[in-house]
């Protein structure tokens, strides 16, 4: 039996640049001076855009500590083969999509890229490593993992580990410097516990060890999957509770902050909204639920599964309320829209509720204007091309012309009309009339000339913008929907908005503003005109 590679590893590979396998290197390589750290993936334009003044991920803070360590300890290459002979540790972060077609289709998770990835190192590889997966897997990934990492499939014995990513989208960089725990799942034997001591000496750089845990393989990439699902059913419970409220006439917020502090509760994830998005809770319930179903747990599956239920349905009843709040219509309406990412500080878009709200919003006929500070263009007009159900169209049809894709109705449709047939020239037209999105950078641009404002991510920016000046661009009535409760909803209304927030009663107007505090001789005149008191 080969030996695992050393306890005090020299260098480090990660594969995978994405959003989970980028900030894990930027940190190893922040917190490891003495490491060498490489990443590769099979994207070359993301390997150069990390290499770029705008790396492809946005997160607080990432880009600055990645310019000190970019070129010193950290490297980005395509070159898999020489990353995979240079490294001891060979951290995996690749995505584990869902089936598109086949059996479990829309729940089942596609581990295409898993098994890949295993056979390139097992090809590869003459001397042992330690494998680690480091994106969130299904359950027994490690076993598919092994098989394909040890002989007679790859030349030699490699150890297998799990080390979920516990870090947030927005907040990565803080939670990869002081992780509340890092878990790091190995079999229990010697090479395999070697495996695990080698890992868990390089997060000992900065991580206290009493926060370093360890388990079984499989009980860590459970624990990941639970954790994903904890959390998600927290927002979808808090979702719930928002129709309670509006119906009653409580607020959420009052709700929230109550239950909060009770200790056996918590206050975090108690934030009602549109829903749960992102790469994570959304995959991550359809797996749980694919695998309880697969182990004969249908109450179980049915259980997770209405999470993701209500999650569908709180985004929908928003959408409704919008075409039901402005008389039942929004057809030839412009809609500005603050905000496309699932959540504030990231360009992540995966999942996001803004794709499903704009894209049932585009189906009625709006006329969209969006405006995010971190998402660009060329992403929201892909996300809502695929959501909205776009199809590519021939503008100029002759043979020795190459086809020119169009998403249709974007406000700078690139249409070759020149020497096009008239059929598709009118087909051309069709389309671009058939959906009217506009990508604005300027937030008070998206809003000038909207019959209503909603906001779909809880940006801060969005907190402080004037409103009393959007109110003066818009058409009357002016509506605020306020997808993420994060509006000062009495102030908007004061200001002439009419205000529907998540978890608030839609029918409530603004408290009027306090009198000014009296001075002496207001006081003093009183007193003259109203005689003396008497009790």
């Amino acid at each position: 039996m080969s030996a695992p590679a050393a306890q005090t590893p020299t260098c480090i590979a990660i594969i995978g640049a994405g959003h989970v396998g980028g900030p894990t290197a930027v940190m190893i390589a922040h917190k490891c001076p003495h490491l060498k750290v490489l990443v590769t993936d099979a994207n070359p334009r993301k390997l150069a855009a990390w290499q770029s003044d705008k790396p492809p991920v946005y997160e607080p803070g990432l880009k600055e500590v990645l310019q000190i360590v970019r070129g010193t300890n950290l490297f980005f290459t395509p070159d898999l083969p020489s990353v995979v002979r240079q490294a001891q540790l060979i951290f995996v972060a690749v995505t584990t999509p869902l089936k598109s077609a086949g059996i479990g289709a829309g729940m089942a998770p596609d581990v295409r890229f898993w098994e890949s990835v295993a056979r390139q190192i097992g090809a590869v590889a003459d001397e042992p490593k330690v494998v680690i997966e480091r994106s969130t897997v299904p359950v027994r990934t490690a076993r598919l993992m092994a098989q394909l990492l040890r002989p007679p499939v790859s030349k030699v014995r490699h150890e297998v580990l799990s080390n979920p990513s516990f870090f947030a989208s927005g907040t990565a960089l803080v939670d990869l410097a002081s992780p509340d725990v890092v878990l790091i799942g190995g079999e229990d034997t010697p090479t395999g516990r070697a495996a695990v001591a080698a890992l868990s000496s390089v997060y000992a750089h900065w991580v206290p060890m009493r926060n370093i845990k360890t388990s079984g393989v499989w009980s860590a990439e459970l624990a990941k999957l639970t954790a994903n699902a904890f959390l998600a059913q927290r927002i979808a419970s808090m979702n719930a509770i928002s129709a309670v409220c509006e119906a009653s006439d409580a607020e959420v917020g009052e709700v929230a902050k109550a239950i909060g502090t009770d200790s056996r509760i918590g206050s975090k994830h108690l934030q009602a909204g549109i829903g749960f998005g992102g790469a994570c809770y959304p995959t991550h319930l359809r797996n749980l639920v694919y695998l309880c179903r697969h182990h004969d747990l249908p109450e179980v599956a049915s259980y997770w599964q209405a999470v993701l239920d209500m999650n569908t349905w709180q985004r929908e009843r928003f959408t409704e309320e919008i075409v039901r709040t402005l008389f039942n219509t929004v057809a030839g309406k412009k809609i500005a829209v603050l905000g496309f990412a699932y959540k504030r500080d990231t360009s992540d878009i995966r999942e996001t509720p803004a794709k499903y709200v704009c894209a049932r919003l585009l189906d009625e006929g709006a006329e969209l204007s969006i405006y995010d500070p971190q998402v660009s263009r060329t992403a929201i007009e892909q996300a809502l091309g695929a959501a909205a159900g776009w199809q590519d169209v021939v503008i100029d049809d002759r043979p020795d012309v190459p086809t020119t894709p169009v998403s249709p109705g974007t406000a700078a449709a690139r249409l070759l009309l020149a020497g096009s047939s008239a059929a598709a020239a009118e087909a051309a037209r069709s389309a671009a009339n058939a959906v009217k999105l506009s990508i604005e950078s300027d937030a008070y641009l998206a809003c000038a000339g909207a019959h209503a404002l909603v906001v779909l991510t809880d940006w801060d920016e969005f907190k402080t913008l004037d409103y009393s000046r959007i109110y003066g661009t818009m058409k009357r009535p002016c509506f605020v929907f306020d997808g993420r409760c994060i509006l000062d909803a009495p102030a908007l209304r004061r200001i002439g908005f009419s205000v529907r927030a998540i978890g608030s009663a839609a029918h409530k107007v603004a408290a009027p503003p306090p009198p000014p505090p009296a001075s002496a001789a207001d006081l003093k005149i009183a007193l003259q005109v109203s005689g003396p008191l008497d009790y």
